[in-house]
């Protein structure tokens, strides 16, 4: 199995919802060795919501640099172009930055500017994964996928692991039909990023919440309750999970407080909100650098700040300094 490349958003979406959604079958220990080599979709949480941005957003309650600075890029491999560079060269960088989130130009970033900025670097964000994706998954390299290339970079050749996967392949199989609009076959690369964004494409919701209540709907119902929600992770935590777990089900996702999860709130709970992912991310960033209060970052805030919006390092300009021309021409 190839190793791929790290990115904000990693596994294949039908890996990913199967690997948290299994109940101790074989294809375990495989699923993991899948989620651990494959990039290009966004990762589960615990409970199965999709969430690799709020997964990144925080580590030990803390945010994370490096989600900081990649909302800002809008590219991992900006992010990491960045902190090669000296501290001068990476302000002059962003600068150049401020003056195209500055929409009504007038030396400050408003919230609305700021979030309308992250918004769009999100977007940018999986296009990247998905492109990085499409390119490891293209064997011809004709520019899109057919469901062999996938089978075969993701699964692999070895009979025992496609006997193992057979459920995992089946309805990894119904997200590639799904996100191939025109049923010619293949994946272009707008359908490809369907198929390793589902989450993000709202004609694939049918199949999420579909897939969903096939693995949490124990009795047909079409709700999923607590019990089904938490599944058997309750034999293997403790009382303190549990009534975690119940506030949770309770106060974010039993919206209509009936005790069970109709199919809109199902999908709530998939569903990442980049909208309130951003807002955070905006709070975040205007709590670390408004140092007047005034509800508004001056160019002047942001560029003292900088280190919380991109990186930087103060080493040899010389050594790390990677093509500043072909990035300023790109912005």
């Amino acid at each position: 199995m190839n190793t791929r490349r790290t990115c904000v958003q990693i596994l294949l979406f039908s890996i990913a919802i199967f690997g948290f959604f299994s109940r101790g079958n074989a294809a375990s220990a495989h699923i993991h060795t899948h989620q651990q080599n494959k990039s290009g979709s966004n990762e589960r949480t615990e409970d199965g919501a999709f969430s690799p941005r709020d997964m990144d957003h925080y580590a030990g309650g803390e945010h994370h640099q490096e989600f900081d600075h990649e909302a800002i890029l809008g590219s991992v491999k900006e992010a990491e172009e960045f902190d090669k560079l000296p501290i001068e060269e990476s302000k002059r960088r962003l600068g150049i930055l401020l003056t195209k989130m500055d929409l009504n130009n007038n030396q400050f970033i408003e919230r609305n500017e700021l979030k309308a900025w992250i918004l769009r670097s999100f977007s940018m964000l999986s296009d990247e994964s998905s492109q990085d994706r499409l390119e490891d998954t293209d064997v011809n390299k004709d520019g899109k996928v057919t469901w062999n290339e996938i089978l075969q970079d993701t699964y692999g050749s070895d009979p025992d692991d496609l006997e193992a996967d057979v459920k995992l392949i089946s309805d990894d199989r119904q997200t590639y039909d799904a996100a191939d609009m025109n049923k010619d076959g293949y994946l272009d690369p707008e359908e490809f990023k369907a198929y390793t964004h589902p989450e993000e494409t709202p004609r694939m919701f049918p199949l999420l919440l579909k897939q969903a209540l096939e693995d949490k709907d124990l009795d047909k119902d079409g709700y999923v309750s607590f019990q089904e929600f938490i599944g058997n992770r309750a034999k293997s935590e403790n009382k303190e999970w549990l009534l975690v777990e119940k506030d949770k089900f309770d106060y974010e996702h039993d919206k209509n407080k009936d005790g069970r999860l109709d199919s809109e709130e199902i999908l709530s709970w998939l569903v990442p909100s980049n909208e309130e992912i951003a807002n955070d991310e905006v709070d975040h960033l205007f709590a670390s650098s408004d140092d007047d209060h005034d509800n508004r970052l001056s160019f002047d805030e942001v560029l003292e700040h900088h280190d919380a919006f991109v990186g930087s390092e103060a080493t040899d300009y010389g050594e790390h300094l990677q093509d500043i021309e072909r990035f300023q021409d790109e912005l």
